[in-house]
């Protein structure tokens, strides 16, 4: 028998001919059922119909949500990281810190100071070959645990074209180890200045090609050459030739990463991309961490909010729809239904034993290396290409590779340990996404989270995810369907 919900679902027509106005309200969720929520008694009188449908609407998400049944912990130990590093899944090389652009907002450019000083430095095969052979060393002792022996290595830079070589070298390199069993799949951020050089090398060993363009000329106005002219031409050219030559691969294997800022908006880049190369691109706002204070003003003039940029659109709900998850209402509703849908579980161990009590770390920060691991130019070895070069957890050389699984543990936990209270206190427990490297006080006494939620945000946050899945039931169905979240 079917459970009568106390909701109601609006149909697909209501959806598709919703006004903006009313799309946004339902977007921001109805306050009512926030205050409702914050309600321990959700019985009381109510005033009106509108009243009551909330009201039933609270009751019931408050006895089908999942209690607060985690532990705090905030400690990780040495053999996980040991276990994550061994199971690696993609291995992230800044090839060089060379560039052929100057773009204005560049993570390595003036606007910040977390990184290593570029000082044209390119990365050789006899450098990071080590850690193969560490990484077998390993293996020898503890088994592998990957699923499908699948390992990425991606290029990334500076400009990863400006050190072919090394390109070259890695590709024959992977694929001449006998003894390895993994499958290596290749990947490429690019600029695409030098696309036309190399594109034919890259469409027969199937590199999985991201492009980095903001859209139309104007969008893409501070993606300039070391002499301040327009590298938007020679891009597009460039992209035209590969998609003309390789029509099959450019197809099956590339695809855009834009920047979002003052001089384009989400629209345009999406409908440049999309009527251009038939592909919906990636849009990333400007990195907020590690701007130096004398840039900020600068860093403020040029940032634009994704979300905001979305919704100034006069077609924002078709064009959200075509953006997917790669909107940040659907990003934030798939991660919802991710993390508190009842059905969802870790391994299938957990069918036999939903209600435990779990032990979690704080805050979302990624276990080191369980996702990837990225090689700096100076042989700097970080969880990802997003933190600071300051957080190095370890270095390689063609002496081998120095790392240490106890010392790791003990920084993390150290982190950990300086927002306990907070973490403590907050309604996202057991949920965040908030990384440590991305909280610019971390390095303080008391470093403050700006992920943290309170009882009223949280409610809130609660009440905006259910409205959307209420106003829109297909997106529910579209999202267990399409999107698989590693």
């Amino acid at each position: 028998m079917k459970e009568i919900l106390p909701f109601r679902l609006q149909s697909k027509n209501t959806y598709l001919f919703a006004n903006k106005l009313d799309f946004k309200y339902v977007m921001l969720s109805h306050p009512l059922l926030a205050t409702y929520l914050l309600d321990n008694d959700t019985r009381t009188d109510a005033k009106n119909e509108e009243d009551v449908y909330y009201r039933q609407k609270a009751e019931y998400l408050q006895s089908k949500l999942p209690k607060n049944n985690h532990l705090y912990s905030g400690r990780i130990q040495p053999e996980q990281i040991e276990e994550a590093f061994l199971n690696l899944n993609q291995i992230v090389f800044e090839v060089t810190d060379s560039c052929n652009l100057n773009c204005s907002y560049c993570g390595y450019g003036d606007l910040y100071g977390n990184y290593d000083r570029r000082e044209n430095k390119s990365l050789n095969i006899e450098e990071v070959a080590p850690l193969f052979s560490f990484l077998d060393n390993l293996q020898q002792r503890k088994r592998n645990k990957s699923i499908d022996n699948s390992i990425y290595i991606s290029f990334y830079g500076g400009e990863p074209l400006m050190n072919m070589d090394f390109v070259k070298e890695m590709v024959s390199f992977t694929r001449s180890r006998k003894q390895d069993e993994h499958k290596y799949v290749f990947s490429m951020t690019t600029n695409a200045i030098l696309l036309h050089q190399y594109m034919d090398y890259l469409a027969e060993h199937s590199f999985r090609l991201l492009i980095s363009l903001d859209g139309n000329e104007e969008s893409n106005s501070y993606r300039k050459t070391k002499s301040g002219k327009s590298s938007f031409d020679t891009i597009t050219k460039n992209i035209d030739l590969l998609q003309s030559k390789h029509p099959e691969y450019f197809k099956e294997s590339v695809n855009f990463n834009a920047v979002l800022h003052n001089n384009n908006s989400v629209e345009e880049i999406y409908n440049y991309i999309q009527t251009h190369y038939g592909k919906t691109p990636r849009i990333a706002e400007l990195n907020h961490s590690g701007i130096l204070p004398e840039k900020k003003e600068e860093f403020d003039r040029m940032y634009r909010n994704r979300e905001e940029s979305l919704y100034q659109s006069e077609q924002y709900t078709k064009l959200e729809q075509k953006l997917f998850t790669f909107a940040p209402s659907y990003y934030n509703a798939t991660n919802f239904l991710h993390t508190y849908n009842l059905g969802v579980v870790k391994t299938y161990n957990d069918f036999f034993d939903n209600n435990k009590q779990q032990r979690f770390i704080p805050t979302g920060t990624c276990m080191p290396f369980s996702k990837k691991i990225f090689i700096t130019v100076n042989g700097k070895l970080l969880p990802c290409e997003r933190i600071g070069h300051q957080y190095a957890l370890g270095q390689i050389s063609k002496t081998g590779v120095e790392i240490d699984f106890e010392n790791i543990a003990s920084k993390f936990n150290t982190y950990y340990d300086k927002l306990a209270r907070q973490c403590s206190k907050c309604y996202q427990l057991g949920a965040c996404f908030q990384c440590i490297f991305t909280i610019d006080t971390i390095d303080d006494e008391k470093p403050v989270c700006s992920g943290f939620m309170d009882k009223n945000t949280f409610a809130d946050f609660l009440a905006a995810n259910v409205s959307f899945f209420e106003s829109r039931p297909l997106d529910y169905y579209r999202i267990m369907e399409e999107v698989v979240l590693k």
